[in-house]
């Protein structure tokens, strides 16, 4: 069987010893589209548009500190103890998506009561954007040849010949057109229903759907921890577990509020 061969070069543009990454321009495309995601929220509901950009400052920290530090303590916690310094080492990469999402809770929380903005309310309309920002990111993780899936014989997989010649599950792409998806369905979900959500809903469905997906994602994947934990599920299984519990909760408590 022939196999479609990924051998992507991850630098987009070059000028001399400078770089540019592909992975870069996702990711900046995806807090610029995120940004423009709420300046129309903002304007629908009548906001003061003022917050938004300060409050994205606080995100955008919030998660790439929230990512760096979770992929250190997360996944590979033994050599970044022994080596501090390199946990600031981001060019090296290494972000988890768990950390950055703890981590943009923590600052938009601070941000919010900065700003006197409804925290829940805000995040009940940040989560859509931020379903698209995962897009872009695994997107970008596909051109690093990064993430990558379990070897295997399906007929869609790819051979990622930046790492080895062995077909591998796609698993950036199942999450990439995952996110994708939701990102759709709460758009539709916003749009129709926004002026009679409750708090809380958008914000539970976002991390049901989202943490779902990684959690199910996860058995395709390759071990990132460098660690075992000596059970059935890996490191990224069990960090998926409080979040899924979280948008349950948030769902179920939202419903009830509103009968």
């Amino acid at each position: 069987m022939h196999y479609f061969v990924w051998d992507a070069n991850p630098i987009a543009l070059a000028f001399g010893p400078f770089h540019v990454y592909w992975y870069g321009i996702l990711f900046a495309t995806a807090i610029l589209a995120g940004l423009e995601f709420m300046k129309r929220v903002y304007r629908l509901e009548g906001k003061d548009e003022n917050t938004i950009e300060p409050l994205f400052i606080y995100a955008i920290i919030g998660i790439v500190v929230g990512a760096r530090l979770g992929h250190c303590f997360f996944y590979d916690p033994d050599y970044y103890l022994a080596h501090p310094l390199k946990i600031f080492a981001v060019w090296e990469g290494g972000l988890a998506s768990h950390g950055g999402g703890l981590g943009v809770l923590i600052a938009l929380y601070l941000g919010c009561k900065k700003y006197k903005i409804n925290f829940i309310w805000l995040i009940d309309r940040l989560v859509i954007p931020t379903a698209l920002f995962g897009f872009f990111v695994r997107m970008g993780n596909f051109m690093n040849s990064e993430i990558i899936g379990k070897p295997t014989d399906v007929p869609w997989a790819i051979i990622f010949a930046r790492v080895d010649m062995l077909p591998r599950h796609p698993a950036q792409l199942y999450e990439a057109f995952s996110y994708l998806l939701i990102f759709f369905i709460l758009t539709f979900v916003y749009k129709k229903y926004y002026k009679k959500l409750k708090p809380g809903l958008l914000f539970g469905l976002f991390l049901v759907l989202i943490f779902t997906v990684r959690f199910l994602v996860e058995f395709v994947k390759t071990r990132q921890a460098d660690y075992s934990l000596g059970i059935g599920l890996n490191t990224g299984q069990l960090l998926s577990i409080p979040f899924l519990l979280l948008g349950f909760f948030l769902i179920f408590y939202s419903l009830r509020k509103q009968t």
